[in-house]
């Protein structure tokens, strides 16, 4: 994850000015069956799952405009809260594969994207974008 602050004044009416960029790399799902991942792999990759499955309780709050947004579910969604907030605007990359073996993966990444597409956030309520890509 980067956090990049940025702060600017505008030369005119000296209105300051503050944002944030944060750029974070989501590790994909970890299939245990497909994987056969054992010891401290299936440790983490149970990590990875539970941290995914808890941001998309955060979007779905945030599309369902529920009165909670449990970002307290795992690190990753509490250092995500500022980024993915009714106040902010995101863009979420999904990548997915060509490949016919890993076809229920890519289902399931492009039914999470659409579901993310779905949350409004910011200031004018715009939905999130998303962009698929192949690899």
């Amino acid at each position: 994850m980067l956090t990049l602050c940025v702060n600017g004044v505008d030369s005119v009416s000296g209105t300051t000015y503050h944002g944030t960029l944060t750029l974070c790399d989501l590790a994909g799902s970890e299939r245990i069956s497909k994987t056969e991942a054992t010891g401290q792999r299936l440790v983490e990759a149970a990590a990875i799952n539970k941290s995914l499955t808890a941001l998309g309780q955060v979007f779905t709050a945030l599309k369902n405009n529920a009165l909670h947004v449990p970002y307290r579910n795992s690190k990753l969604t509490h250092l995500l809260q500022p980024a993915v907030n009714r106040d902010a605007k995101a863009c979420i990359f999904v990548n997915i594969s060509p490949s016919i073996k890993n076809l229920g993966e890519t289902l399931s990444t492009l039914q999470f994207g659409s579901s993310v597409r779905q949350v409004s956030l910011g200031k004018a309520a715009q939905h999130l974008t998303t962009a698929k890509s192949s690899t």
